[in-house]
């Protein structure tokens, strides 16, 4: 098994506060409300949305992708940080044994948020991925993201 490892960072003018409990704490409502061509449901199919449970992501038709499911690692409310890993469905095909994220909100002096994720890919036998396949599901979460981010500009006070 090979781990391939890429960290990314954005910067947001939405405050870390407001973008964690968005994309982190109420994403199995927020997410297929605001993207239901893409994220038919979230449903926490094991625990109770803490560390340790279990997510299932559900696709809209016409997807690539049918379903994933995400395990919660870790869960920090105070300094907004959470890791998660893809353990089972669609987005680890035949070539990756799993799929790790961390990722951490700070706040900016302007009052808004640098982003940081860290993904580890980590990959059956002698896989090899490829760097469109990586540069897609970077892609992805990025689009969520800033999708979530123009709701909470349309919203200003959704998580305040």
């Amino acid at each position: 098994m090979g781990v391939i490892t890429y960290t990314d960072e954005y910067t947001s003018s939405i405050p870390p506060s407001r973008l964690f409990k968005a994309v982190v704490i109420d994403a199995p409502n927020l997410i297929p409300k605001i993207f239901p061509q893409v994220v038919k449901s979230i449903e926490i199919i094991q625990g109770d949305g803490g560390v340790g449970s279990v997510r299932q992501i559900n696709f809209a038709e016409g997807s690539q992708l049918k379903s994933v499911k995400n395990r919660i690692d870790e869960l920090n409310e105070e300094n907004y940080s959470y890791k998660y890993t893809y353990i089972e469905g669609d987005a680890l095909a035949d070539k990756l044994e799993s799929i790790a994220y961390e990722v951490q909100f700070e706040p900016t002096p302007e009052g808004g948020s640098k982003n940081k994720m860290t993904s580890k890919y980590y990959t059956k036998a002698d896989v090899v991925l490829s760097e469109e396949e990586i540069k897609a599901g970077k892609d992805n979460a990025l689009e969520i993201y800033k999708i979530v981010e123009a709701y909470l500009l349309q919203n200003p006070d959704v998580y305040a």
